[in-house]
């Protein structure tokens, strides 16, 4: 199975697509979307459309893993950045590919095994799990991978334990 892992964000959105067959994982691109604060704010929301409707076009994923919006305290970047995550998420509906969220809490737990676990932890478990040689940059990237890793585990429990709906 081909999975596209997003790492949702405005200037930088970090994207990860593995293929996931018989408990085996391969990383097969990764990367970031990047906007320029420059622009005006519905190019950049159109640029990051434009960029997965093209990743999706090209990969092909059977299924799509996005980060849920971890809410900080800043309201105007939170709102910038789930506008931007609305856009992701259209991209996905558009294509007609399933898309499953995680919360930050769940990617963690699927990776490291740990809910609190810190952001290196997190990198160095997608480098081992992918058999990658260094950690995938920049850090959204690797975001991204873990989300679809994530959603990888939760096939592999939902075939586990006979889950068709989750």
């Amino acid at each position: 199975m081909l999975i596209l892992g997003i790492d949702p964000g405005l200037a930088i959105s970090g994207y990860g697509i593995i293929k996931y067959s018989g408990n085996k994982f391969e990383a097969i691109e990764y990367g970031a979307v990047l906007t320029d604060s420059c622009e005006a704010f519905p190019k950049r929301l159109k640029h990051i459309y434009d960029s997965y409707t093209s990743i999706i076009d090209m990969y092909k994923p059977e299924a799509i893993a996005i980060e849920e919006l971890f809410y900080n305290k800043n309201t105007k970047t939170a709102m910038a950045i789930a506008q931007a995550r609305g856009v992701h998420i259209l991209a996905a509906e558009n294509k007609n590919v399933p898309l499953y969220e995680y919360t930050p809490l769940q990617i963690k737990q699927g990776i490291v095994g740990y809910g609190r676990a810190e952001k290196r932890q997190v990198q160095e478990m997608v480098r081992v799990i992918l058999k990658l040689k260094e950690i995938p940059k920049p850090d959204d990237a690797a975001d991204g991978l873990a989300a679809a890793i994530c959603h990888a585990h939760s096939l592999k429990f939902a075939e586990r334990f006979k889950i068709t709906k989750y």
